[in-house]
């Protein structure tokens, strides 16, 4: 494919706390047609990980390609607040290095329409220059005629919070009666197997079923306007499912995903593949599908396309959840997980008022507390934790058997270890300072940081570019240039009435009359002022 020349079209679609539990995985009681068409269309990946079991981090390295702890955005999340614990030094937005974007960022400039429907939480405001709408009304259908677009979609129904019981309900549901019988569910091992967890469970398979209505829907707007060809349908989930033990854990529960790929005319119908994938990997992934090159600081890798390349390993990481404290590093590959605690003595089920609101974290102090519990079902109830976990998860996918002491493993175990210890020494930057030094590095004084105001400098023959201006009247052509005394600032700008587009070189400016306003912008600041500038060219 000449990328140059016929730029393709690409739709993500972002679930919520959702593991494989679709039928193209091989799972039969799920309802999952739409799903599972686009899985038969192109590349179902079984080996598709997050680098955290919690949104907030997880989606700051999905929009950057940068692994959270690198960059600082790995406590979940930075927002929080909790009259409860005011001493958490909480809120602030994370302030990546200077020179971190928004991958599309770079797909604006190189003139494809970016739009996302509705969802961010990166762990900071979205920077005008991210998108060209982010609301939900936003839609390809919006672009300029034969723009090529990259449109993401959030369906939220999925989210651990539906699963909750009526009367802990954080957000609105028009749920009904149960499609699927709480009969026929697969409880995980360390979960009791109760009536109210079957239920929650049995929610999670209609929620996912109500997500692939959605998805059917942007499947048939695609068909309608004749983009089925062209277009390169991306699935996928921030981190695992919402049950104890799964999400804001780097258990596979937490952080292995569904990720389908349906490319028209490239990759093979009705693949299965094996391969190694982070959701680090999505926004190198899209930029190589532009034919856009990959910024070398990003830190995730193509998995198709041209470009692609094989990882052995994947990395994932827990740290502060809401209230409690915490700092865990795992890594995996296609056998084996090694997850090192680093404060083995803490429980497992600390205070987090969020979740503690889930029927099945219910069902586990109710039968922890009158010592009703069996087996692996007391594993999450342990008031300590092992040093180390090593998993054979081909043969134990529920990760119950830990061989971290079995004198069998001692080469997979030292094995991990190094190759935890070198991604650390190149990763974990802000894992080892505590988070009120972060945030005082971020937020110095407590105080956001605010991007300087932008200049406008005009360019001419009898202008040389040295001065900035705001308005003047020229007989020849003229271009300007814009700039920001922020370093690592980006800079936008509108035409009139027009939409921000990202500034990545002087604008010619028409004849006539041309109204521009301008911001700089950077991931963390606070926005400058918006600076107007009028120029007549004759």
């Amino acid at each position: 494919m000449d990328k140059a020349k016929n730029k393709p079209n690409i739709l993500w679609i972002s679930l919520e706390d959702t593991s494989p539990r679709f039928g193209c995985y091989g799972d039969s009681l799920a309802q999952t047609p739409n799903l599972d068409k686009i899985a038969k269309q192109g590349t179902t990946f079984t080996n598709a990980f997050s680098t955290s079991g919690v949104c907030a981090p997880s989606r700051a390295s999905i929009i950057t390609g940068m692994y959270p702890t690198f960059m600082g955005a790995h406590q979940m999340r930075t927002t929080h607040d909790n009259p409860h614990a005011p001493e958490i030094p909480t809120p602030y937005t994370v302030v990546p290095p200077t020179y971190v974007k928004t991958f599309t960022e770079y797909l604006r400039m190189d003139g494809y329409y970016c739009t996302n429907n509705f969802k961010t939480d990166y762990q900071f405001e979205a920077p005008l220059s991210a998108w060209d709408d982010s609301s939900n009304t936003a839609h390809w259908r919006n672009r300029e005629e034969g723009q090529p677009f990259f449109s993401v979609f959030n369906p939220m129904g999925t989210h651990e919070s539906f699963m909750f019981d009526d009367e802990d309900l954080v957000m609105p549901s028009n749920r009904g009666e149960l499609m699927t019988d709480p009969d026929e569910v697969e409880v995980p091992p360390y979960l009791p197997d109760t009536p109210k967890t079957r239920v929650s469970i049995a929610r999670q398979y209609d929620n996912i079923a109500e997500s692939d209505k959605i998805v059917g829907q942007l499947l048939e707007e695609l068909k309608e306007d004749g983009l089925e060809d062209n277009t390169i349908v991306i699935i996928w989930s921030d981190h695992g499912e919402g049950l104890p033990r799964s999400k804001r854990w780097p258990y596979d529960g937490g952080i292995r995903i569904p990720l389908i790929v349906s490319w028209p005319g490239v990759l093979d119908q009705g693949q299965m593949s094996d391969q190694m994938v982070s959701l680090i990997d999505l926004g190198p992934t899209v930029l190589s599908l532009a034919g856009i090159p990959i910024p070398y600081h990003m830190q995730g890798q193509p998995f198709i396309g041209e470009d692609v390349k094989r990882r052995e390993h994947v990395f994932a990481t827990r740290d502060r959840n809401g209230e409690s404290w915490d700092r865990v590093r795992a890594v995996r590959d296609k056998k084996y997980k090694y997850i090192r605690n680093y404060h083995p003595e803490k429980a497992y089920m600390e205070w987090n008022p969020f979740c503690h609101a889930h029927p099945a974290w219910k069902e586990l102090w109710r039968l922890n507390l009158s010592n009703q519990l069996e087996g692996s079902q007391k594993l999450f109830t342990r008031t300590t934790r092992p040093p180390e976990e090593l998993y054979d998860c081909e043969n134990d996918p529920y990760e119950i058997d830990n061989l971290a002491n079995n004198s069998q493993y001692v080469t997979e175990l030292e094995s991990l270890r190094e190759t935890l210890d070198n991604w650390m020494t190149e990763y974990d930057r802000f894992g080892e300072i505590s988070e009120k030094e972060m945030a005082q590095k971020m937020w110095p004084g407590g105080i956001q940081p605010k991007t300087v105001d932008p200049l406008v400098i005009p360019v001419n023959t009898q202008l040389s570019g040295i001065e900035p201006m705001i308005e003047g009247n020229f007989d020849q052509p003229t271009a300007i240039m814009l700039y920001s005394a922020t370093q690592g600032a980006s800079l936008i700008y509108a035409i009139g009435e027009g939409g921000w587009k990202v500034y990545n070189g002087p604008i010619r400016l028409n004849k006539g009359e041309n109204n521009i306003r301008v911001k700089a912008v950077r991931i963390g600041f606070q926005d400058s002022k918006e600076v107007t500038a009028s120029f007549f060219v004759n």
